[in-house]
């Protein structure tokens, strides 16, 4: 394994980030370690590391002034690599911020001071994250160091542990001496990791009072959430996950189940609020497979009218409390936008992205050790990630928007998807053993049309949507843009004798970021007329606007002027029945065979980025192993791409930590998870 930068010199109270490469295996996560340092997190002499991999040097200089920075693989803990920080003094201006590091809840604030010594100017520049102020989703902090949080738990996109949360850095900077700075790691802590106490309401920490194991003379722990509160006959469960609560196949019917989980407890046993008393089994049942289970409630425990926290209809900030739409939920569309409460990441909002995928999802049976198994699952719900959910939040409720009816059950996910079950799939597969016409209904709000989440109209989500719902521009490279335009010249006639077609130019796909594609820039709102999907093999890609100012044949440079002015591109766009009709015909005949194929992970049904309007075949593809060429048109569907990490669930991608200590050292926030979220 190797870390980079390998070396490294820092100012006292600088910042700097480290990245792993983990040689032989795909998976690439890490546990950043600070070898001095006690407890391995950092401490005030030695600084701190996140799970991130950003390191905050000390403010004052330790003796030696040497560091060591490890990174131990999550695959293989006996493999590391480690990189030499050099602390040194700077400038004779220095910055302090008073207080430290510390933890503010979602939607919370708090006030940082930072001290100038060394300069008659004493004035200083806040950062977050590097960025002036800093921003809606990381936390945005005011000229005089007012922190106000984000409305949820920012995640790591990319890098060594995508898909985990992590935490910022603060920084001031001294407006005299730029080179002169303190900074400090601030953790977002949601409310629902919170003990929530007597009538707790659901969408919060918990999990089965056995989910621990001890692994080399530690003890890990973990958790996930309380998604739900349903209604079978006269009693009232807890609907979570199988793996949340049922430890994938391996729980007991009988055993307890604590509020909150392990994991938010230090690893001491928390109250207990519900008794396991049904899950699917994974290994064995019947398709369709579901990751689910029912835990029967202690009278006073829970909150009898299904509230789930941070979900209610009233506009508020912090959000209001609220149940979901009581029933049976709704079917997933293409489109719909949903939102969840969760443990890890809080209330998220975002849109389906694919319908009725099948997926291979990979399970562990104990806590951060014991075998492994996959399981094969159709008809998925997917949704567009990049924050909306992390480790920890499986068993959330997923909801619509507009209406907060249930539409999934949250189980697994990779660094760009979430993955649900189906919420009638998931009642159907709990119905009562003895009685299988009994099957466990929502409880909550009984009004004809339900509420809306308006946690998702306050500015903080909504940005955080926007920015999952943003299409990322990708470059092609020069010589298959080459080849484009060739086609293109070849077939302008053709192409221009479309009534609706204004301009033909060439850039990248958004149905498959590494293509380059024919653009067909069109009349908004005029009839198409059977536009190709592709044209030789190359992808078409319609850009729709009112009048462009160049017709014919136009460059790459010109095609990126002329789509300055079009319809902005959306990650994901409705798509009608019939669209999903002519969808579901090409999936039932090729998705098994696909399914098949090296690289792939799941195949499911979309909507087209590079046509407004049309469906497509979504192919999931395992970033970094290799994989058949996926054609641009199957049966006269689009097809797009979607590459990510693979789907899991019941482990994470971070390797499992002791859970009993709780370091108070200056740089340390008040609380630190050392132990390991249910993904």
């Amino acid at each position: 394994m190797t870390v980079a930068p390998a070396t490294v010199s820092l100012n006292k109270g600088g910042s700097r980030t480290f990245t792993a490469t983990v040689n032989g295996t795909m998976d690439q996560s890490v546990f950043w370690e600070i070898v001095e340092a006690t407890p391995k997190s950092g401490d005030s002499t030695h600084g701190f590391i996140s799970n991130g991999g950003v390191y905050v040097a000390p403010t004052t200089v330790p003796s030696p002034a040497n560091v060591t920075i490890k990174a131990v693989s999550g695959a293989d803990t006996t493999k590391s690599g480690t990189a030499a920080v050099t602390i040194q003094a700077g400038p004779a201006t220095s910055v302090s911020i008073t207080g430290g590091s510390r933890s503010v809840p979602t939607f919370g604030s708090t006030q940082f001071i930072a001290t100038v010594t060394g300069n008659l100017n004493t004035a200083v520049t806040w950062q977050v994250n590097g960025v002036n102020n800093g921003g809606l989703q990381t936390g945005a902090i005011s000229a005089t160091g007012l922190f106000k949080a984000p409305n949820s738990v920012p995640v790591l996109a990319s890098g060594n542990n995508s898909g985990q949360t992590s935490q910022v850095v603060v920084t001031a900077i001294s407006q005299a001496v730029p080179t002169a700075m303190d900074s400090v790691l601030v953790t977002i802590m949601p409310p629902q990791q919170n003990a929530q106490g007597a009538n707790s309401p659901l969408g919060v920490s918990g999990g089965n009072a056995k989910d621990s194991s001890t692994v080399s003379g530690q003890t890990l722990c973990c958790g996930g959430t309380l998604g739900a509160l349903v209604s079978r006959g006269a009693n009232l469960y807890i609907l979570s996950n199988n793996h949340t609560i049922a430890l994938s196949d391996s729980a007991a019917v009988g055993d307890p189940i604590v509020q909150p989980g392990l994991i938010d407890n230090n690893c001491a046993t928390p109250p207990t609020v519900a008794t396991l008393s049904q899950f699917f089994n994974m290994e064995t049942g019947p398709a369709p497979k579901i990751d689910a289970a029912l835990a029967l409630i202690n009278t006073g425990a829970v909150d009898t009218a299904g509230t789930i926290l941070q979900l209610g209809g009233t506009a508020s900030n912090p959000p209001a409390n609220g149940p979901p739409h009581a029933g049976s939920g709704v079917a997933p569309t293409v489109g719909r936008a949903v939102a969840k409460s969760g443990r890890s990441t809080g209330l998220t909002c975002s849109s389906i992205f694919a319908t009725q995928a099948n997926i291979n999802v990979e399970y562990q049976k104990g806590c951060g050790t014991g075998s492994t198994f996959n399981v094969s699952f159709t008809n998925q719900v997917d949704i567009t990630n990049n924050g909306f959910s992390a480790e920890g939040d499986s068993g959330s409720l997923i909801v619509t928007q507009d209406t907060s009816d249930p539409v999934a059950l949250l189980f697994a996910g990779s660094g760009s998807d979430t993955v649900g079950n189906p919420i009638s799939d998931v009642l159907n597969g709990l119905a009562d053993p003895a009685n299988p016409q009994s099957k466990p209904v929502i409880v909550g709000d009984s009004s004809p049309t339900g509420h809306t989440v308006a946690a998702c109209s306050l500015p903080g989500p909504q940005s955080a949507t926007a920015a999952r719902l943003a299409v990322q521009r990708a470059a092609v490279s020069a010589e298959p843009m080459q080849s484009a335009l060739t086609v293109r010249d070849a077939r302008l006639a053709e192409l221009m004798a479309h009534p609706e077609v204004q301009a033909v130019g060439v850039g990248a796909s958004y149905d498959n970021s590494n293509e380059p594609a024919i653009l067909l820039f069109v009349t908004k709102g005029q009839p198409r007329s059977n536009l190709p999907a592709q044209i030789d093999g190359i992808r078409t890609r319609i850009v729709e606007g009112t009048l462009f100012s160049q017709r014919g044949a136009v460059t790459a440079a010109e095609s990126t002027a002329l789509e300055e002015g079009a319809v902005p591109p959306q990650l994901v766009y409705p798509i009608s029945d019939a669209e999903v009709a002519r969808a579901k015909i090409v999936h039932a005949a090729h998705s098994d065979e696909w399914m098949k194929k090296a690289g792939v992970q799941g195949v499911g049904i979309g909507a087209s980025a590079d046509a407004p309007g049309e469906a497509a075949l979504v192919i999931f593809l395992i970033h970094g192993v290799a994989h058949d060429s996926i054609p641009p048109v199957i049966d006269g569907l689009r097809t797009r791409v979607r590459e990510s990490s693979r789907f899991r669930a019941g482990f994470g991608d971070a390797p499992a930590q002791n859970g009993c200590s709780m370091p108070a050292a200056r740089k340390t926030p008040p609380r630190v998870s050392n132990s390991r979220p249910k993904p």
